[in-house]
């Protein structure tokens, strides 16, 4: 481990909570001083967390794909990617109020994984490695964020119709506008989602001589594939929009979740950690 990583892991975990506290602050109150604060806290916060695994990168002598603690850390890193490019074009305080407590979860997860560098087993000495887990990381962080738009779009379409006069209204882009976005995260991590199985099955070829395994991360992710699927032929084939796009994401995003850490951590197989 390199020196410095304790030291730029203590300052990103406090500039996340703390934002996330700030993010928490937003809704309850008449200020948008919360807002801006909690995207100021997370920018930091990325700028240490790119360090931390810039830091790791170098002691290790490879990309930090290897084992809980790095996944952890680099899908958060994704996740707060898409999350600043969605703050700083919109200024949607609230998606950082949806996010941002799954970031603090992630790394409380972290801090709680086995932080130290170990060899990598062979499967995991390839290029496809980095392949592999760097479509995964803009599927998996623009599948969040089209999550905490979905909430987004049906706690505005609850208020609309249960309280119309609700002082959030006014700080919320419009259904219409919120139902493109959903579309537009979605449609930025699918393609990457179809790359990351593409990728993976090639580099389980060469890894293990078969392209599919019927590993339960490898179902899960035909499975997050196929609710994808239905909400892009829900949209222009059934041209059903809105309230049922807005499920159909928050779907996808609880089969990514368990995708990643329910088959991860529960379930045994080649990309279980539990079972090592």
């Amino acid at each position: 481990m390199h020196p410095y990583e304790p030291l730029t892991f203590m300052l990103f975990f406090i500039c996340f909570s703390l934002g996330t506290l700030s993010y928490l602050l937003f809704p309850f109150s008449r200020y948008e001083f919360w807002g801006y604060l909690g995207t100021g806290l997370f920018t930091l916060g990325f700028i240490f967390l790119t360090s931390n695994l810039v830091l790791r990168t170098i002691a290790s002598g490879r990309a930090p794909f290897s084992n809980l603690y790095e996944s952890l850390l680099i899908f958060t890193w994704g996740i707060v990617f898409f999350l600043l490019m969605y703050q700083y074009s919109a200024r949607l305080f609230l998606l950082g109020t949806v996010v941002a407590p799954l970031v603090v979860v992630l790394l409380l997860m972290a801090a709680k994984a086995h932080n130290r560098i170990t060899d990598l087993m062979p499967a995991l000495k390839s290029p496809w490695m980095i392949y592999h887990v760097s479509t995964a990381i803009v599927a998996y962080g623009a599948f969040t964020v089209s999550f905490g738009l979905a909430v987004i779009y049906l706690v505005r379409d609850y208020l609309e119709r249960a309280f119309p006069c609700h002082r959030l209204l006014k700080d919320l882009p419009s259904l219409d506008e919120l139902d493109f976005m959903i579309y537009r995260a979605i449609s930025t991590g699918f393609p990457f989602m179809g790359l990351l199985i593409i990728t993976g099955a090639i580099w389980a070829d060469y890894a293990w001589g078969s392209y599919w395994r019927w590993d339960p991360k490898e179902v899960w992710s035909l499975i997050t594939v196929l609710i994808y699927s239905i909400y892009f032929h829900m949209r222009f084939v059934k041209k059903l929009r809105g309230r049922a796009g807005a499920v159909i994401a928050v779907a996808g995003f609880l089969s990514v979740a368990i995708c990643y850490l329910g088959v991860n951590l529960v379930f045994a197989g080649i990309h279980s950690y539990g079972s090592r």
